[in-house]
């Protein structure tokens, strides 16, 4: 949490001067048991009403200057806490988009929403919190304790005894619920976690009657969770009940040992009220400081868990930033030399010796059984995740060697699933390229076979696009996202399983069109159906990770038995032929 507080640094001038205008405030409150003692002593007892009507408009100003004390402080502390929020969302959104998707797949995305979401608000309530109070509260215990010892030294005696007790009570209950409150927050990243995975599969669970489960499920976390809050939360709740009794009871000895004093002419009534008044004083600033106290335990463990993920080091590290040269165009555009692939704390390698040389402008297919690996092999070009053995060339150099930004800015990857944007479609296409015109728009549209779509949209390219694209039905979704890669114009296209939508006609007329395409750019094509890659140039054939074949289509029905049964299954079965 100590090294979030470097992101406050901006706002020094409203941490500083919020606290400040806070002490100001408990400074004029303290006046205040000083002021009615003298309209008792001096005003009641002499029954000169000048003198209370006097001290009255004194307590009034004293409240109206406090109000305005508490109001400035309220408004530098807020834009304080706010700003430091803002800065620590800034940071932690920057900080995951430089991590792979290796550290991806280990945090979690659940968890990672968590911490943008829950854990800095949890943070920004705490920071304010501690803007206002964290100074004042304690300012106004040892304040009012210094006030009663200039009105009666025995008595402020029981000021003395009370204080400590109260501390012991405080912080005993504050370290005992700071794990507890990591617990907590990890179990509701579990809850979030299922949550998020019954939203995105909510079809898939209902395809397979698996709702009654899945609710079993989720009561079980959720209850877990609650148990947890449950507990400390009653351990929180046992500040206020605590600090009550000893104050109170402190309140009580005042009383008896005030009414004594006053009785022996040593203290005056007025100075027993003011003396009271002090002690409720320290009875509300403790109970405010406990509740800030729960709030900054609350912050504290939700700045660790933000901290945790600042401290996560990406494992790709950035290579040179020279750029590959446009007008340079090497004989091999891609190069798989002996790569082998290990996903972090999985047991067996997903990708095994895989030896591929791809020719700039050549079609290469990619097919494989389920769980072969064909996602794996194109996610190493655009360096998503970094080969454990061998190395991938692109254009010649190293992927490691190369700045991940220009590597990534000549690759356009379509993947699985078609992700859309909530906004237009002229907003979605112009993620492949922010000044795309709307010429360069239409002509990639035009190829990805997508132009109809928008034609029939009402607004065309202005037509609003829900997220996910969710009024749009599959195959629209995966032209249009095709598109959108065809509009940078890339020099490799990667179009891992995304026409899988699309009818027959439609994916020869988009694979022919992209053929013909000026500067056509290098392509692999990962799909399960042979019919989408039986023209490529190259077709690698993947099993369990391992390559079981490479060539055309005619060679390897002769030579590769994994090829030929994937073809036999789709056709050979159906009585038709390719």
């Amino acid at each position: 949490m100590k090294k979030l507080l470097i992101y406050l640094k901006a706002y020094r001038k409203e941490a500083c001067l919020a606290p400040i205008f806070k002490m100001l405030e408990a400074v004029f409150e303290l006046f205040v048991p000083l002021v009615i003692k003298g309209i008792i002593d001096y005003g009641i007892a002499a029954e000169d009403r000048a003198y209370c009507l006097r001290m009255g408009l004194l307590l009034l100003l004293l409240a109206v200057i406090g109000l305005a004390m508490a109001t400035t402080a309220q408004w530098f502390s807020a834009r304080a806490a706010a700003g430091f929020a803002a800065k620590i969302k800034q940071v932690l959104m920057e900080h995951i988009q430089k991590l792979s998707y290796t550290e991806l797949d280990t945090i979690g995305t659940s968890t990672l929403i968590t911490r943008m979401t829950s854990d800095v608000n949890q943070v920004q309530t705490g920071t304010n919190l501690v803007l206002r109070l964290f100074m004042r509260s304690p300012f106004i215990v040892f304040g009012s304790m210094i006030m009663a010892f200039t009105i009666d030294f025995k008595a402020a005696m029981i000021f003395v005894i009370t204080i400590p007790l109260l501390s012991v009570v405080v912080f005993g209950i504050m370290l005992s619920s700071i794990p507890l409150y990591k617990k907590v927050q990890s179990q509701l990243d579990r809850v979030l976690g299922i949550t998020r995975e019954n939203l995105t599969g909510v079809r898939v669970i209902r395809a397979f009657n698996k709702e009654e489960e899945e609710i079993s499920h989720f009561k079980t976390e959720n209850e877990q969770f609650t148990r947890l809050q449950t507990f400390v939360g009653k351990i929180s709740a046992l500040m206020n009940p605590l600090t009550f009794v000893i104050v109170n009871s402190a309140i009580l000895v005042l009383v008896w040992t005030g009414a004594w004093r006053v009785e022996g002419g040593i203290l005056t009534q007025g100075a027993v009220v003011a003396l009271v008044n002090y002690m409720s004083q320290i009875l509300v600033e403790l109970i405010k400081l406990a509740d800030l106290i729960i709030n900054i335990t609350k912050a504290v463990a939700c700045g660790n868990r933000i901290q945790k993920v600042l401290e996560v080091e990406p494992s790709m590290e950035n290579g040179s930033k020279e750029c590959i040269e446009e007008k340079r165009t090497p004989a091999n555009a891609v190069d798989f030399n002996h790569v082998s692939l290990t996903y972090s704390g999985a047991g067996a390698p997903s990708l095994t010796d895989i030896d591929l040389h791809v020719k700039t402008g050549q079609t290469i297919g990619i097919i494989g059984g389920t769980g072969s690996g064909k996602t794996s092999v194109v996610n190493l070009i655009p360096r998503f995740y970094d080969a454990t053995q061998g190395n991938v060339l692109v254009f010649g150099k190293p992927v490691k060697e190369q700045d991940m930004e220009s590597l990534r800015s000549q690759i356009a990857v379509v993947p699985q699933k078609a992700v859309l944007f909530a906004g237009t479609i002229r907003e979605n296409m112009k993620w492949g390229k922010e000044d795309a015109t709307d010429e360069e728009i239409m002509e990639a549209l035009t190829i990805a076979q997508a132009a109809e779509v928008v034609q029939k949209k009402e607004g065309g390219l202005d037509a609003f696009v829900e997220q996910g694209g969710k009024n749009l039905s599959g195959g629209q979704r995966q032209r249009l996202t095709i598109a959108r890669a065809l509009v940078r114009k890339p020099r490799i296209l990667i179009l891992d399983d995304s026409a899988s939508a699309l009818d027959f006609a439609t994916d020869a007329a988009l694979r022919k069109a992209i053929r013909e395409m000026k500067n056509a750019p290098t392509v692999f094509i990962v799909s399960q159906r042979t019919s989408s890659i039986r023209f490529a140039d190259q077709i690698l054939v993947l099993d369990d990770g391992k390559s079981v074949g490479v060539g055309t289509h005619d060679e390897l029905l002769t030579t590769c038995s994994v090829y030929k049964e994937i073809y036999d299954s789709q056709y050979k079965k159906s009585g038709k032929e390719a």
